[in-house]
């Protein structure tokens, strides 16, 4: 890794990659540190310190690196465009035409784009204006009139559009992946509280030097094993073999090269995890704002089940059935989400046409048949691994009480976009170094 950055800036055109991506990474952070000022920040703060280390709002604050719980300008990160792009492709997969658009080359992609950016803009809209007036019936405004109603909605949208134009200008003039590289630094930005917060609370606190120790060994050992485990889950994959057969062109003979099919242990990536916390924490969200749910109704024991900050809890074991649930979404979701994602039909009937086939499987639906099966035991174990690493913070959060923002989710994201981006920066090299071998 440090080979390929020190690589990197060696070649003046990914250098200046390199200082565009880090001068926006810069104007983020600064964003994620302006407060909206008709905001009582002071009110929403205290609000966030009671809602515990599971609480309904904390993986949203955790993504958007701490700036939704200070209200900024751009509380509500790309969170939106992350939805947006969700929504656009499963409709690519449900519209037909959207489909045609999407197999139009370069110019139904960039049609894709603009209308996911419109989507962006109104889903930013509709959720600032929740949260405004959410916020303005609890008393966080310094005033509940439509004068702080709009502010809110129009710095919250503006502050998601900017976000959004500045993710796809790194896409375009900096490393590549601009959307996560801003989704990855506002989650980074937060681990270092959340390591004070653990030191304070399991080291610092021990009365005995030994124990505190011994806690620190603890908690470094787990964060390794999450961090080395995501990596192997993320890099983890199925090589089916591919063989393709020989062709008469002319008077040469073409083809007959043999390849692979790469299949990823986690073929879903987050998404999964996303899906499933969004589908649950929505009731509680809405609760929340509204001032419901605190009461001891059944009503108020169903939205504490959907919630994270309730499970794993060994006095109120009863609430962990919303984990088995979340186990349960997970799982769906990675066979649906893959389902729409990978098309083993297509892809056997392109392997036929191009006379390719796996070696001892007959072309057609037989491969179709043996893909599906493969893809279904490997989703699983995906989804299994998954579930692991997402259920590891909560088990010591509702155990332990370890007040912590970042978790498994968290870290998948982190891991799986740093590989990325490293595997762009190496895709440039290569490709000046290409450059430069024709040139010369």
């Amino acid at each position: 890794m440090l080979e390929t950055l020190r690589n990197a800036f060696k070649i003046k055109d990914i250098r200046n990659r390199i200082t565009f991506t880090f001068l926006m990474v810069i104007v983020i952070r600064l964003g994620c540190q302006l407060p909206i000022p008709v905001v009582n920040g002071e009110l929403l703060s205290n609000w966030f310190a009671n809602q515990g280390a599971g609480g309904t709002f904390n993986f949203f604050d955790a993504i958007t690196g701490g700036s939704f719980s200070r209200m900024t300008v751009f509380a509500l990160n790309i969170t939106p465009y992350i939805t947006s792009s969700i929504v656009m492709q499963l409709l690519t997969i449900a519209i037909p035409k959207l489909e045609e658009m999407h197999k139009d080359g370069e110019d139904g992609r960039k049609k894709i784009a603009a209308i996911t950016r419109y989507l962006t803009v109104g889903l930013a809209l509709v959720e600032s204006t929740a949260m405004a007036i959410g916020f303005g019936r609890s008393g966080y405004l310094e005033a509940f009139n439509a004068m702080t109603v709009i502010t809110v909605v129009v710095t919250l949208t503006a502050g998601s559009a900017v976000l959004m134009w500045i993710g796809e200008r790194i896409t375009e003039k900096g490393v590549g992946n601009g959307i996560s590289i801003v989704l990855t630094i506002n989650i980074i930005s937060r681990i270092p509280d959340d390591l004070v917060s653990l030191y304070r609370q399991f080291v610092a606190s021990s009365t005995n030097i030994g124990r505190g120790i011994l806690a620190a060994i603890v908690i470094i050992a787990i964060i390794l094993f999450v961090v080395v485990f995501v990596i192997v889950l993320q890099g983890g994959q199925r090589k089916i073999p591919v063989q393709y057969s020989k062709k008469i062109q002319g008077r040469k003979q073409v083809g007959g090269q043999s390849t692979h099919i790469p299949l990823k242990v986690n073929t879903a990536g987050v998404i999964p995890i996303i899906f499933a916390q969004s589908l649950m924490q929505f009731p509680v969200m809405i609760a929340s704002l509204i001032g419901k749910g605190n009461g001891t109704g059944i009503g108020s024991k169903i939205l504490h089940g959907l919630s994270q900050q309730y499970w794993c809890d060994p006095e109120n074991m009863i609430y962990s059935i919303g984990l088995l649930v979340y186990i349960a979404l997970v799982i769906a979701f990675a066979y649906f989400y893959t389902s729409i994602t990978f098309n083993p039909l297509e892809i056997a009937d392109n392997m036929k046409k191009q006379g390719g086939f796996i070696p001892g499987i007959r072309p057609g639906k037989p491969t179709s048949d043996y893909l599906t099966k493969i893809l279904n035991y490997i989703v699983f174990i995906g989804a299994v691994g998954l579930m692991i690493v997402a259920v590891i913070p909560i088990f010591f959060n509702g155990v332990f009480g370890a007040d912590v923002s970042f978790g498994g989710t968290s870290l998948i994201i982190i891991v799986g976009v740093v590989i990325e981006t490293l595997k762009q920066i190496e895709s440039q090299m290569r490709v000046r170094y290409y450059k430069g071998f024709l040139n010369d």
